[in-house]
């Protein structure tokens, strides 16, 4: 970890809250576990996306262990704005995580709405929407620990059937100085259900800090759709952006010149190829015939894939 980032310590950077008040709607890549690593998030910061977040890093193992710390976070000088999003359920273990990430990173962000069993079990993620007092505890205690006074400190949540419990937990976070809000707009027993984006609305319109709205947004459009149902201040996207790494720049899909560019970018970073072939996979969902997916999905090197897009695509 320290070896890429070191360069990045004395670099005067901007508060990320900033981005909110430029006018315009912050687009921002997601937390996504095995994807938003450094590789990815250099190639979506190419096509016009605002503010990239690492994958959920579970807080404790990060602060207990430096192997965890040099496997699960690498970033460099053109890696900003950076959310480093941990999950956590003690006020000081996140401070700990905090105060590693704080040279290298622009904030960092409570997983309070991931759904997964283990999570859940553990005492992570979407179980904290029932906590709204410990959602407080943590939060001051990163606000009062971290003496960077533009270092960020974020939520992102799923919301509750019954919508007053949100807006409540939404108000004691502000209360207590979150910096912004990422509401993903299903309940925790919701996967595939449509999103409630007038859940996100009633919430944008009971907050007076940055909101930002997540779930099933796949192109430029639908942010542009979904920022006008809900007012919401920016647009998260996750699988949207693994099928698109263009689509905030307003491709309709992936061009061969975003495909190029992640390979530049994967084999520049030494990405493992099981990472660096699924992106693809991704990438050529929908410009691939189902004859081709059965060809490509299968090759096992990094030459087969090289080889391949070069005889199929020139690339």
């Amino acid at each position: 970890m320290i070896g890429d980032i070191v360069e990045t310590k004395q670099c005067q950077r901007k508060d990320p809250v900033d981005l909110f008040h430029s006018g315009q709607v912050v687009k921002i890549c997601a937390p996504m576990v095995r994807y938003s690593k450094l590789a990815f998030r250099t190639l979506v910061r190419k096509y016009s996306c605002d503010l990239c977040y690492t994958p959920m890093i579970v807080a404790a193992d990060f602060v207990r262990s430096e192997k965890a710390r040099d496997s699960e976070f690498t970033t460099n000088k053109g890696d900003h704005p950076l959310i480093v999003q941990f999950a956590a359920k003690e006020a000081q273990v996140l401070c700990d995580a905090a105060r590693i990430v704080c040279p290298f990173a622009d904030g960092i962000d409570l997983n309070c709405g991931c759904p997964q069993r283990w999570a859940m079990a553990e005492g992570y993620g979407a179980c904290l929407i029932n906590k709204p007092e410990l959602v407080q505890d943590m939060v001051r205690h990163v606000r009062n620990q971290i003496d960077n006074p533009t270092f960020s400190v974020s939520i992102k949540i799923r919301i509750h059937e019954d919508l007053k419990r949100t807006v409540d937990l939404c108000q004691k976070a502000e209360a207590t100085g979150v910096s912004w809000i990422t509401v993903h707009g299903r309940s925790v027993e919701e996967r595939h259900q449509p999103v409630h984006y007038d859940a996100i609305k009633i919430i944008k319109q009971s907050m007076s800090i940055p909101i930002v709205a997540n779930g099933d947004i796949k192109t430029l459009k639908d942010a542009e759709n979904v920022h006008h149902l809900t007012g919401a201040d920016g647009i998260m996207v996750a699988r949207g952006l693994l099928a698109n790494p263009a689509m905030f720049a307003g491709y309709e899909e992936t061009p061969l010149k975003c495909i190029q560019d992640w390979v530049d970018i994967a084999l520049e970073h030494g990405t493992p190829f099981t990472c660096f072939h699924h992106h693809l996979m991704y990438m050529m969902e929908r410009i691939t015939s189902k004859q081709e997916k059965k060809v490509f999905n299968v090759l096992s090197s990094t030459s087969a894939v090289l080889d391949y897009l070069n005889n199929y695509y020139g690339v």
